[in-house]
């Protein structure tokens, strides 16, 4: 069965692109290209769901939303 997942992606001060999937703990990765990133996050993600079989109803992604103060 496919699952889909939302991938926080940011750009460091050495140029590489970092994923995070917010709806699994511990799962992020980076690559030098946004095709790199997508790839790795791919794997990780396969990683994460195998050490937590039990994950069950992950949490509901809402959003990201921009704060202005």
């Amino acid at each position: 069965m496919k699952r889909e997942f939302y991938v926080l992606i940011e750009q460091d001060e050495d140029g590489f692109f970092v994923g995070e999937v917010p709806q699994l703990r511990g799962c992020y990765t980076q690559g030098r290209t946004m095709d790199e990133l997508l790839s790795n996050i791919r794997e990780v993600i396969e990683m994460c769901l195998e050490e937590q079989p039990e994950l069950g109803d992950l949490p509901l992604f809402v959003g990201v939303q921009k704060v202005m103060v």
